[in-house]
């Protein structure tokens, strides 16, 4: 990362400066045809390396103390591309039990297709991650805080027994944020964003992000670059445009979300609350020395007398959505949505049940995210 602190980078990091007319803000590329003729580097979308893809990836890999990286049309794009360049038929791959659904459904129903082998590890402890490892294993890969139970993985073990067994290490860091979180740090190869969520933060943009050394991404750009999983230059834009806000959106995302946390933790029809920033969290102390901040993400197990689908509709300012880490304030049930392609079992060895909520908190008064749970609630019984 440069000297510049993490406020500034978000701000004037890999900006393209307006010759022409002086504006403040990067002018926007929209060609998808480029001169070749004495050029290093022929410039082509599906490449990765248009004017506006090559600066956003500049400010986006300073935030993660990562050499480069590449940006993608979803994160589950960067997920599954990221994998595929790294494993090749015969290969297995250990993955973290907890995690997003999509991920494990695309391991599961994917994988199978290319020879490719993997296990799930029964929790998130060290040893089960060591415990997996065969001959054939190549990497790791991880969630931490995993969705939806925020369960707190260690980073710098993790980053250990993959060197130490000569693999690579790969991490999804969505929930955390670079604002949170920064896995490289702690010896992690290869960081992973849906920059849909935090980097976009406004509910208006789909991309993914994955960051690494140089020689990394250059593999992982071989596979990319065949798949053709870029993103346009018009939504590179708006992402560069949403990161100048990063650090001051999550830090009042983290603000509210422990907030909520205490409040939920002393209501009488909650009974349980996943915040990794509740002294009473398993993992509180792990968390606190790998963390910067907790994150914006809380969980709460809803009473049995309260009916989920009615609570759902009884919110009037938190809104019932399929994704998180905007500006407003979101909830959906694991179970119908997020974590829906798994099955009954999958789910109850995760520890999501019927009554599972995941809230996402957004940057809105406090007082005014209390009450509207209050009333919520009330209605639901």
């Amino acid at each position: 990362m440069s000297k510049k602190k993490f406020k500034t980078l978000c701000v004037h990091e890999g900006e393209i400066k307006d010759i022409q007319f002086k504006g403040s803000t990067s002018p926007l590329f929209m060609s998808t045809s480029y001169a070749f003729d004495d050029v290093d580097i022929k410039q082509y979308p599906r490449y990765f390396n248009t004017p506006n893809q090559r600066a956003l990836v500049k400010k986006i890999s300073s935030l993660e103390y990562a050499e480069t990286g590449l940006i993608f049309s979803s994160g589950m794009a960067a997920i599954s591309t990221s994998l595929l360049s790294n494993l090749n038929s015969g290969d297995h791959l250990i993955v973290q039990g907890d995690l997003y659904g999509g991920t494990r459904n695309f391991i599961k129903n994917e994988f199978p297709k290319y020879n490719i082998e993997y296990s799930f590890t029964k929790d998130v402890k060290n040893e089960s991650f060591q415990k997996e490892i065969k001959k054939n294993t190549k990497g790791i890969f991880i969630e931490t805080p995993s969705n939806p139970l925020l369960k707190i993985v260690d980073l710098k073990k993790i980053g250990l027994i993959a060197k130490s067994n000569n693999l690579w290490s790969m991490i999804d860091n969505t929930f955390a944020s670079p604002v949170n979180q920064n896995p490289i740090l702690f010896g992690i190869d290869i960081v992973i964003h849906s920059a849909t969520k935090y980097l976009g933060g406004h509910s208006d943009i789909c991309a993914g992000v994955v960051l690494s050394k140089k020689n990394k991404i250059d593999k992982i750009f071989q596979s990319a670059k065949n798949l053709g999983g870029n993103l346009s230059d018009y939504t590179v834009w708006l992402l560069e445009r949403s990161i100048k806000t990063l650090y001051l959106r999550v830090r009042a995302q983290n603000n509210n979300a422990i907030k909520l946390a205490k409040f939920l933790k002393s209501h009488s029809c909650i009974d349980k609350v996943y915040y990794p920033g509740l002294k009473d969290h398993p993992d509180y102390e792990l968390a606190k020395g790998q963390m910067k901040g907790f994150g914006g993400m809380l969980t709460f197990d809803l009473n049995k007398k309260i009916k989920v689908k009615k609570f759902l509709n009884s919110l009037m300012i938190i809104k019932p959505s399929m994704s998180l880490a905007g500006v407003e304030s979101t909830v959906l049930s694991p179970k119908l949505t997020s974590h829906a392609l798994l099955t009954d079992i999958e789910r109850k060895e995760q520890g999501i049940n019927d009554q599972t909520i995941r809230l996402s908190s957004g940057i809105e008064s406090f007082g005014d995210l209390k009450n509207d749970l209050s009333q919520a609630i009330k209605k639901s019984l």
